[in-house]
């Protein structure tokens, strides 16, 4: 069986706009946004959240997607601004992401960035930095990832190469709500991926709708 190159949970609002990367990112905004709930809240009311600590939550549609989050995932590739919001080269080394001790990721990560520095291992999740197109850095994740699929975190800059360069293979996007305005794009209209993917829109109670491609 082919290892799929897979986009999940992704979030974006009515116009397209996702969040982090953007001008108002910070290490104490790590989303750009000074309510992200309104764009993540949907995902953060289920009950397998992948930051949740407790035992409440959602089930139904939403929650079907944050349990379908690690199945089947043995590497995740991610942006530099995913990571962290630190431009241009490291100043140290001691930021080791947003995330604390035991990072949701639990397989190697590939952090894209032009500018190295040495891998390291947070509880199960050991992240590399690397400098390469995506179809170099996507077989260094599918070589990590032992025969089964490659996750593909964002954020929108990563998406948008990936999905240029004919890599991805499936791809769902929950559409919140709103309107954001300003910010990095995914898309103008879902419409624009039609001609590689079929598109399957469901909406949930939550308010959100998931978009869910598949390369035809």
């Amino acid at each position: 069986m082919d290892q799929l190159l897979r986009v999940m949970n992704f979030c974006v609002s009515s116009d397209g706009i996702g969040a982090g990367a953007g001008e108002h990112q910070s290490l104490e905004r790590p989303f750009g946004l000074d309510r992200p709930e309104r764009l993540f809240g949907w995902a953060g009311a289920t009950a397998h959240w992948t930051m949740r600590t407790d035992s409440g939550g959602s089930r139904g549609l939403d929650d079907y997607f944050t349990r379908d989050f690690a199945r089947n995932i043995g590497a995740e590739i991610m942006g530099r601004n995913k990571f962290g919001p630190q431009r241009g080269p490291w100043q140290d080394d001691e930021w080791r992401g947003w995330w604390g001790q035991e990072p949701p990721f639990r397989t190697p990560v590939f952090v894209m960035t032009h500018h190295k520095r040495p891998s390291f291992t947070l509880s199960d999740t050991t992240f590399h930095f690397v400098d390469g197109d995506p179809a170099t850095v996507l077989a260094h994740a599918r070589e990590a990832a032992r025969g089964m699929d490659v996750r593909l975190g964002g954020g929108v800059t990563t998406i948008r190469q990936f999905l240029d360069a004919g890599l991805v293979d499936t791809l769902h996007v929950a559409v919140s709500p709103l309107k954001l305005g300003s910010g990095l794009r995914l898309w103008e209209s879902p419409d624009e991926l039609l001609d590689r993917f079929h598109l399957e829109v469901v909406p949930s109670p939550s308010g959100v709708t998931h978009h869910l491609f598949w390369r035809r």
